[in-house]
């Protein structure tokens, strides 16, 4: 197993940690729902310029205030439910993420108009190499450079590489597939 990757690094870290957790029950396994797949898609944003681990002990306040990831109600947001985003210390208190978040809530429901679901349009673009879905997601979406897509889309299982292939849990994603 690379010393540097992921997999190697939840190794050493004891059964709880939240690291370990995700890993071992989330990283790469494929989402089913679209409220779920956006309420990855806004963790992920919100990761940017902070480490994962800060992401994942504020996950529950994420989902509390952004209305259970609920794609329609976000969609809705007013200036209101702005402010009071901005107000809460449970979660990342960014202007141009809370703003990115309302933004692509709605696109994700022009999304859903055209293809079914956000998980159909998500599949209809199954293949595409990193390069492609991002320049795809920077057309579509707000707040998605190369980073923050590439984890997205490696964390829902649309892109290789979220473990190793002698991590035990790269073998239970084989499993399923």
């Amino acid at each position: 197993m690379n010393p540097n990757s992921y997999c190697a690094y939840v190794a050493k870290l004891p059964a709880g940690d939240l690291n370990r957790v995700y890993h071992d029950t989330e990283y790469g396994f494929p989402l089913e729902s679209d409220n779920a797949l956006f309420g990855r898609l806004i963790l992920e944003i919100n990761q940017a310029g902070l480490s994962w681990t800060i992401i994942l002990k504020k996950k529950q306040n994420f989902k509390k205030a952004y209305s259970q990831f609920s794609i329609e109600k976000i969609a809705n947001y007013q200036d209101s439910d702005i402010e009071r985003l901005l107000q809460d210390a449970g979660i990342i208190r960014n202007r141009l993420k809370i703003n990115a978040a309302i933004y692509n809530a709605q696109q994700i429901v022009r999304l859903q108009e055209i293809h079914g679901s956000f998980r159909q349009w998500l599949e209809s673009h199954k293949g595409l190499d990193k390069k492609a879905w991002v320049k795809l997601f920077k057309k579509t979406f707000k707040f998605t450079g190369g980073e923050i897509t590439g984890e997205f889309l490696m964390s829902t299982g649309y892109l290789t590489g979220a473990h190793e292939e002698d991590c035990p849990v790269y073998q239970l994603l084989q499993n399923k597939a």
